[in-house]
């Protein structure tokens, strides 16, 4: 067989067998349809001699001489994909950019440490930001408006890929002088959810996780709502009223004393923050670096 015949694609549907369990999931994670998935491993079965997918009824599964083949294929794929990411690393030039979408608490407390180790690695990006809500993330993700987004909501849409670059928590503060702050026992989850509260937007992260974390209680109306957590943190120690928020958002604030810090019994508002990007599931180029200097920033 020459080498030069042979098909990279083929070996991922082989590669996609073993991970997926079926040539027809194979197809579909590959973005190819099912005839012409099954004449690429026909053609491949041809010119390596051998049978390598037991064909059935019920779906195709690797014959005993695909299973041997299948590792050195998954080690082809792997050092192909390798190649594609270095060869696309080299001709990044001066005119390449990055357009990125995070919300509120990230943009505010995390990117600007993020985006300035890239800057110092990459100085030949341009990076555009655009500081939204979650919901707003998301959807510029689908029209093509920004090419990676940076969210706090609990939950991602299926159509897109993500990972968890960092962790916070909510916490419930109140103005110095409330009188939670004076209570022996901790605030009830029933309590929390029966007040009313300063509030974000619809379609904010911290709106969204607070709203699940308290869906099986009767909620009061909110106190008020505003676009901004700092917008929040200012009125709650102006004596607004009381606010759920992330530490990364108030820890200023309550190390000062302009805001207290108040327990709820058994309520987990601990969250995780996410990138997320279209697909493929395999980032590459400018902003999976971000979402490496993202991932290895501990603090």
């Amino acid at each position: 067989m020459d080498l030069r015949s042979l098909d990279l694609g083929a070996l991922e549907l082989l590669v996609g067998v073993d991970d997926q369990g079926s040539l027809s999931a194979a197809a579909r994670a590959c973005g190819i349809a099912q005839p012409n998935a099954s004449r690429s491993i026909a053609r491949l079965e041809r010119q390596l001699g051998v049978p390598l997918l037991k064909r059935a009824t019920a779906g195709s599964k690797l014959t005993p001489y695909g299973t041997v083949l299948v590792h050195w294929a998954r080690r082809t794929v792997d050092d192909a994909t390798r190649l594609l990411d270095v060869a696309s690393g080299l001709h990044v030039d001066h005119t390449a950019e990055l357009t990125v979408g995070a919300s509120m608490t990230v943009a505010e407390h995390l990117l600007p440490r993020w985006l300035g180790t890239f800057r110092s690695r990459f100085p030949e990006v341009t990076v555009h930001l655009r500081v939204q809500n979650s919901s707003t993330v998301f959807v510029s993700l689908a029209n093509d408006a920004c090419d990676l987004g940076f969210v706090e909501s609990p939950t991602v849409p299926s159509k897109l890929c993500s990972t968890v670059v960092a962790r916070d928590r909510l916490v419930l503060v109140v103005p110095p002088e409330h009188a939670w702050t004076r209570r022996r026992r901790e605030v009830t989850a029933e309590e929390l959810a029966a007040t009313g509260l300063l509030v974000r937007e619809p379609g904010s992260g911290t709106r969204t996780t607070l709203d699940e974390a308290l869906s099986e209680y009767r909620r009061a109306e909110p106190l008020l709502e505003l676009g901004s957590s700092a917008a929040i943190r200012t009125s709650v120690a102006a004596g607004v009223g009381p606010a759920v928020l992330s530490t990364l958002a108030i820890a200023d604030d309550a190390r000062s004393g302009t805001v207290r810090t108040v327990d709820v019994a058994g309520l987990d508002l601990s969250r995780s923050l996410r990138a997320v990007w279209r697909p493929p599931r395999e980032l590459t180029g400018p902003a999976a670096d971000l979402v490496r200097i993202a991932k290895a920033d501990i603090r």
